[in-house]
């Protein structure tokens, strides 16, 4: 269902973000227009992506489909360990928060998805005490494909915890495709997803409290192409058993798209991400 999004749409969302019943789902799309300190473009799509990866270059028409075929095609040529420092180079450079991430933290969310590997989200909640869950893969002699840590406030670290720490968690961040922060790993290249989503089809992508606690939600989806394969696979996943939710953008839906968003019972709000900010702060 398309919608032209009203004021009241804005505050349901609002109350939604603030009472849990919506969760935010934040894709490679918030970081249009955002650049970084030096004047560089944050990668915010696909073709962004391989160009940061490639030194402003672009690939053949084969690997620029889409980025996980590109990082792999890097991996092989130049190894796993290339293909992460790589990621970290690009995500540890210095740029400010989008007010985007400012706005949905001010809802004051318990749970919040971050499918992008940079470490923005963790940066803004270094003041408060949260749990993180980090998507992992490849992972040897173990089926789950994450790790998780708890943040210490005082001495600002990370320290590994057992699942037990989400129950009372009072603020929980999720980033299956990695991050630099408390060491970089990243799902980047089709190896990479293969993996993670084999052992996500059998379970074992998340704990067990957030398969429960994710029932019966509502999802905001930010930044959030579903385009590709890859990205819809990870975005079923992730949000199973949910109840619908929003999907912000101006841009024209392919069938696949469409197909996936009816689906899921998804809402979409006609307005480019920029204005739907203006309009959320």
């Amino acid at each position: 269902m398309t919608t032209i999004p009203t004021n009241t749409t804005i505050e349901t969302i609002k109350k939604e973000l603030r009472n849990q019943t919506t969760i935010p789902y934040f894709g490679l799309g918030i970081f249009e227009g955002i650049s970084t300190k030096e004047g560089e473009q944050m990668p915010y799509d696909s073709d962004s992506m391989i160009l940061m990866m490639n030194n402003g270059r672009p690939m053949s028409e084969r690997l620029m489909f889409e980025y996980s075929r590109a990082a792999m095609h890097l991996e092989e040529r130049r190894g796993v360990e290339y293909l992460t420092q790589l990621m970290n180079h690009i995500y540890t450079k210095d740029y400010e928060a989008t007010p985007l991430h400012k706005a949905i933290l001010d809802m004051m969310p318990r749970y919040i998805i971050d499918t992008n590997r940079d470490p923005k989200l963790q940066e803004l909640l270094a003041f408060e005490p949260h749990c993180l869950i980090l998507g992992k893969s490849r992972i040897t002699m173990e089926k789950d494909r994450f790790e998780l840590y708890e943040y210490d406030v005082e001495n600002k670290k990370y320290f590994e915890v057992e699942e037990a720490a989400l129950d009372d968690a009072k603020k929980i961040l999720f980033k299956p495709m990695g991050s630099t922060l408390p060491e970089p790993t990243f799902v980047i290249s089709d190896a990479d997803y293969v993996d993670w989503l084999t052992e996500a089809m059998g379970g074992f992508a998340m704990p067990p409290v957030i398969k429960s606690y994710r029932k019966a939600k509502k999802y905001l989806f930010l930044g959030t192409s579903f385009d590709r394969d890859t990205d819809r696979m990870v975005a079923n996943e992730l949000t199973m058993y949910l109840e619908g939710g929003y999907v912000i953008t101006d841009k024209e839906l392919s069938k696949k798209e469409k197909k996936f968003i009816d689906k899921h019972n998804l809402e979409v709000l006609e307005m480019s991400l920029e204005d739907f900010t203006k309009a959320f702060i």
